[in-house]
């Protein structure tokens, strides 16, 4: 637990501020930052340290984290970490982060195995201090006190936290929807959720994912009769795909091959992580065989069913590779089906209709979510759900998280209409007063993105992934040139091309037309000019992008190097 001797400030009549870092304007990255006390004197706790995944927009980039400098620069006023639930967007950059920070990282046990492996795999495990959390406890921090209030979502351990302060209670919901009828614990936290209101709640912070969507969420036991229908009634193998982290919808589909006779082979790193801290958890029974990749090739084709990474399309996951039959280990033909039984990111669509289509040139049958044949429910509340949420905590004021500007605004109009009595509007790096008081912005702080690259962390839109996405629009010409120190050419130039067409329209060598453009403008300048290190790389590259655009249209990265010898 947290001590607060390193924080012993008296906060009397101090106010309850919110600062979003990652997770509000966008979905993923999900960081948010709570501080109690006044001005610069503040104690803070962070709530999730999630990442998102990069696109062809960040060539390089696989992973995204916030950028943190604000808190860094205050982390001795930072008591503690307190995850919500293990997915990505929640902890995925604790092992970019939580060491800078030197706090400790509070979590259920689920989330905690599965940041253990991480931390283990980027080589910090040995610097973030983890600490268990038993769901419905509660940890002092400073001034702060944060309860875990179990709730439903679409993995194991998700947790609402109610935060409670000299300036009073707040509840930040994390991911969940109303699920009456779970396939893995814990249950819907009904009653506690009411008494928490019963003592007065100044804002909900809650989940905006699916506020425009009217009714419920399906329930993941009516998800269950529908891939059970599938399995039992398909001829030939059966692939499930969803995210890794979906205990329940690997526990349903498990099951359900079990009593069809059929064997469960696992192909992924990621979802043999996951299932392996299911089965410490306790979630998964004993009873359920996960097989090796290896024993796909051994099993008759009705005998078997597949569950697999690679739902977003991702290139490198199981499913990707086994669409382009290059999986060393697995293969589908003809007669066989692959159920997407997962939603699809935005931004992922056509990384994800691409490996449909690859399936179905194999001949193989796709199955997707629809509602004739429902094999994916959202874990995130659709409107009778917020509504739910909204009769049991009572607050006095709603903040919209977790979405997109439009996301967030649907949910503010619809907590409008449902009476709350005020709804504070914001963004990343915004920094609002929730109590006491009215709502109000009353700062801001430096927000943004920081790009994993490799095994480094390098700045996001400054960075260098700015200038590799240039050059995958007009490609990069690299001159070389000799001269000695009086200005006299000493060699013929050299040139490397990269990107660009290798002809011009009238079938002559790019190469050769940039160099030409090179060698006439170094001659043209003169010795004295060519003393000029400066003079002679804008002459030449402002004359090698000139024979680009004329031959090409485009302006290409150029770079002259001068050699004096």
């Amino acid at each position: 637990m947290a001590s607060s001797q390193r924080h012993d400030i008296a906060h009397d009549g101090g106010d309850l501020v919110l600062l979003p870092l990652g997770g509000t304007g966008e979905i993923g990255m999900n960081l948010y930052l709570y501080g109690y006390g006044h001005g610069d004197r503040r104690e803070w706790i962070m709530v999730d340290c999630g990442v998102m995944f990069g696109d062809e927009t960040t060539p390089g980039v696989e992973v995204i984290v916030p950028d943190i400098r604000f808190i860094e620069e205050r982390k001795e006023d930072l008591l503690g970490i307190f995850i919500t639930h293990a997915h990505e967007d929640h902890i995925g950059a604790i092992p970019w982060i939580a060491h800078r920070l030197d706090v400790p990282v509070y979590a259920t046990k689920f989330a905690l195995l599965l940041m253990e492996h991480r931390l283990e795999e980027t080589g910090w495990a040995g610097d973030v201090e983890l600490i268990e959390v038993k769901p419905g406890s509660r940890i002092r921090a400073g001034q702060f006190e944060v309860e875990y209030v179990p709730v439903t979502h679409s993995l194991p351990e998700p947790n609402a936290l109610a935060i409670r302060t000299p300036a009073g209670t707040v509840v930040h919901t994390g991911d969940f929807k109303v699920d009456e009828h779970p396939v893995i614990p814990p249950r819907f936290s009904f009653e506690r959720l009411r008494a928490i209101g019963d003592e007065g709640v100044e804002a909900l912070i809650c989940d905006s994912t699916n506020a425009g969507k009217e009714g419920r969420s399906p329930s993941e036991t009516d998800v269950a009769k529908s891939l059970e229908e599938i399995i039992a009634q398909a001829p030939g193998r059966v692939a499930v795909t969803t995210f890794s982290s979906h205990v329940a919808r690997i526990k349903v589909v498990a099951e359900a091959a079990r009593r069809h006779g059929r064997d469960v082979v696992v192909a992924g790193y990621a979802m043999r992580r996951v299932i392996e801290a299911a089965q410490k958890c306790g979630l998964l029974d004993e009873g359920l065989q996960f097989l090796d990749e290896e024993a796909f090739g051994f099993l008759p084709p009705e005998k078997v069913v597949l569950l697999c990474t690679g739902s977003q399309g991702e290139p490198r996951a199981a499913l990707s590779r086994i669409a382009d039959d290059i999986h060393p280990r697995i293969a589908l033909e003809k007669g066989d089906i692959v159920i997407f039984s997962s939603f699809t990111i935005p931004g992922n669509e056509k990384a994800v209709i691409g490996v449909m289509n690859r399936l179905a040139l194999l001949g193989v049958e796709v199955i997707a979510n629809t509602p004739e044949r429902l094999v994916h429910a959202s874990g995130h509340p659709r409107r009778e759900e917020l509504a739910i949420m909204y009769d049991l905590v009572r607050p006095k004021r709603l903040i919209p998280m977790h979405g997109e500007p439009w996301h967030m605004m649907m949910h503010a109009e619809f907590a409008r209409a449902r009476g709350i009595p005020e709804v504070a509007q914001m963004l990343d790096g915004q920094m609002l007063r929730i109590a006491p008081g009215p709502a109000e912005i009353v700062g801001e702080a430096v927000s943004g993105r920081q790009f994993v690259d490799g095994r480094l962390l390098v700045p996001g839109e400054k960075g260098p992934v700015q200038k590799r996405r240039r050059l995958s629009f007009v490609g990069i010409v690299v001159v070389s040139v000799a001269l000695d120190g009086k200005g006299n050419i000493r060699g013929p130039a050299q040139i490397v091309v990269e990107g660009l067409p290798e002809k011009t329209a009238d079938g002559q060598l790019m190469e050769d037309v940039l160099l030409d453009a090179a060698d006439e403008a170094l001659e043209n300048m003169g010795r004295a000019r060519r003393r000029n290190d400066e003079m002679v790389i804008e002459t030449l590259r402002i004359a090698v992008r000139r024979a680009a655009v004329a031959e090409w249209g485009k302006k290409p990265v150029v770079h002259i190097l001068v050699q004096r010898v």
